[in-house]
């Protein structure tokens, strides 16, 4: 049955007692064996609620693209041009249609369905690729184009994921759901890269398509375009809420959630980094797209299962540790790359990086949502008021951090940019670990 409207003003508490028969953070039963009982995992997921098992699914389908997107994108226009400083152009031009998107989608959402908006998304990202892989000259324009586009897809994308994330969740149970969830995305970062790394070597080394490799581009491109439909229809098998509150641009906002920006801030300022910098490394340093998929592939299992441990045996309260140790891995993957600045160094910092982002994931998301929770019921607006704002603290936190990149690169050089703005970003959301810890003190406050 589909949820009335008027379930959007629900409070704290009420949202909390959403939880299933069982608590996710029951860690303390001896006698469970994740690894022999997955029936039992099974069984567990099954005890969630509908909307969200439907929301898991549909994105561990989509988890199948973002690989794509993330990694071979870069590569190809670094092929093309062989120009680091158009990737990180591509990456400014994308994060800014997001935050346009935002803006648009937010006023869409009184008019069409949001799980209509959410498929959308995932099917321009197809279409952005589309538009890419036909350019016949890689011009400022021709990619500052297609990544307008892909900022589009991830607007839709993220601005609907983010709401139905928050909406079918609750505290207790959300580090189960993003464990899961970025259990899924490693996995899938583990096997997309490793696949269509070796397709797009084999490809090159052998001479298929008539040495032409941006045919096999062309073909990953399509086959990522079919996954966007299947996740597009998985999405609507459920009849999700759409937030009924009309307004959604605010300006003055409670003083926990300007915190809360800083915070996004911070982790706007290695996104850009994460989404350019192995490509650009990689290709650089260690060799083909064979090379990055393998280098992407390494310890991505056991990150993978760590994850998923994470995610069901914690609790809200080791969110900031957890936090702590992705930052701390990062700083130290960063530092090996500037040292070494060699193939080995880079392996070093791909590793690191893949141990960061998950764990940096399941530390910030929740205490982000658990924010929105709180302030909205203060503020009596829509969650969807604060999900929107978000993306600006994020957005400017990018715009500075590919800024800085693109200003070392040219005005000092490329291999100090390579090698030193990572540094930099990574010492700086050091900063993160006590405002983090603030932020989490007082939404317990104004919580009770």
């Amino acid at each position: 049955m589909e949820k009335t409207s008027s379930d959007i003003e629900m409070n704290i508490v009420t949202k909390e007692a959403k939880l299933p028969l069982h608590d996710s953070n029951q860690h303390n039963e001896s006698s469970y064996n994740p690894f022999k009982k997955w029936g039992s995992e099974l069984a567990f997921f099954k005890t969630m609620p509908r909307d969200m098992r439907v929301l898991l699914m549909t994105n561990l389908i989509y988890a199948f693209v973002i690989p794509v997107i993330e990694i071979f994108v870069g590569a190809y226009i670094m092929r093309n041009s062989n120009d680091p400083k158009i990737v990180a152009l591509y990456q400014l031009t994308v994060y800014a249609g997001i935050p346009i998107t935002f803006f648009v989608n937010g006023f869409l959402l009184s008019r069409v369905k949001i799980s209509t908006l959410y498929s959308f998304g995932m099917l321009l990202s197809g279409l952005s690729m589309l538009v890419m892989m036909t350019l016949k000259d890689l011009s400022l324009a021709g990619v500052g184009t297609a990544g307008i586009l892909m900022g589009c897809s991830f607007g839709f994308f993220w601005a609907n994921r983010d709401y139905l994330a928050l909406d079918t969740t609750n505290d207790k149970n959300r580090n189960y759901y993003y464990g899961l969830e970025t259990f899924f995305y490693t996995i899938t970062g583990i096997m997309v890269p490793f696949g269509v790394g070796m397709y797009l070597g084999s490809a090159e080394a052998n001479g298929w398509f008539s040495g032409n490799i941006n045919t096999a581009y062309q073909i990953v491109t399509v086959a990522v375009f079919i996954l966007t439909i299947f996740s597009s229809i998985v999405i609507h098998q459920e009849k999700f809420r759409t937030p009924s509150q009309k307004q959604f641009v605010f300006f003055r906002f409670h003083s926990l959630w300007k915190k809360m920006l800083g915070l996004a801030g911070l982790k706007g300022l290695v996104q850009g980094y994460l989404v350019t910098a192995p490509a650009i490394l990689i290709m650089r340093l260690v060799g083909n797209e064979g090379s990055l998929g393998t280098v992407q592939s390494i310890s991505g299992l056991v990150t993978a299962f760590m994850l998923y441990l994470l995610g069901r045996f914690t609790s809200p309260k080791h969110r900031i540790p957890i936090l702590t140790v992705g930052l701390i891995i990062f700083l130290v993957g960063t530092v090996m790359n500037a040292w070494l600045f060699s193939a080995t160094g880079v392996i070093v910092f791909v590793l690191c990086k893949v141990l960061f982002q998950p764990l940096h994931d399941i530390g910030y998301f929740p205490t982000q949502m658990r924010v929105i929770d709180v302030v909205s019921k203060i503020e009596n607006r829509n969650e969807f008021t604060y999900i929107f704002n978000h993306e600006f603290g994020l957005f400017l936190g990018r715009l500075i951090g590919l800024g800085l990149f693109i200003l070392l690169a040219e005005y000092v050089s490329e291999e100090f940019a390579l090698k030193y703005s990572l540094v930099i970003i990574a010492v700086t959301q050091l900063a993160s670990i006590p405002l983090a810890k603030h932020i989490v003190k007082e939404s317990n406050r104004l919580s009770q």
